[in-house]
């Protein structure tokens, strides 16, 4: 299965539109949809993504997605794309769970170490690809401007546990890329879209 990974597009998802390949299966978008999370620019994304070419569409939020924690049932979404919060899909027998959750000092999907901790710990044993906005602690997080990482530690020791094939983030816009270390891919696709094949 050929698989697009996006993330961190915020409301400009329509300049991709002529630069996405058309032959994949399934499209991935690890969060960030908007700039301000408004209802309306959540709206814009999701029907947008619900008419490219695709099998399958799965989707997060990320810490500026407002609108996805707080105005829910404001918003329509289309019946043909997925929304993972906390939780997970199967699809063609590949396991794919999904958060938006975030160390965010008050940005949406804010959440403490504890509630992390915990989310973290829902993650199948068995599940195939993890999607966060956040990057694991220590794989592609790093802000030059802080010199600091900011990737979750939490996620990383669940991602050492159940080893899953892939783990598909963004957040981080200076260090996206392609990491692979102990058997597992790590993408961060902030700002650019990557092409796994499966």
């Amino acid at each position: 299965m050929k698989i697009i990974c996006l993330s961190d597009t915020h409301s400009n998802h329509r300049n991709f539109e002529d630069k996405l390949p058309t032959d994949a299966d399934m499209i991935i978008h690890a969060g960030d949809l908007t700039r301000n999370g408004s209802i309306g620019g959540i709206q814009d994304f999701m029907d947008w993504f619900a008419k490219l070419p695709y099998k399958h569409k799965i989707f997060i939020a990320g810490n500026h997605d407002f609108a996805l924690e707080e105005d829910k049932k404001w918003l329509q979404f289309p019946e043909d794309i997925i929304y993972l919060e906390h939780n997970s899909v199967v699809i063609e027998g590949i396991k794919i769970w999904g958060s938006p959750a975030i160390d965010g000092f008050g940005w949406a999907f804010d959440k403490t170490e504890v509630e992390r901790d915990d989310i973290y710990y829902t993650i199948p044993c068995d599940c195939d690809i993890i999607v966060s906005h956040v990057p694991p602690y220590g794989i592609m997080d790093k802000i030059s401007m802080i010199n600091r990482h900011v990737g979750c530690k939490y996620l990383k020791q669940r991602i050492d546990s159940i080893k899953p094939k892939y783990v598909i983030f963004g957040h981080v816009h200076e260090r996206a890329g392609i990491l692979e270390k102990n058997e597992i891919t790590y993408i961060n696709t902030a700002c650019a879209y990557r092409v796994i094949d499966y």
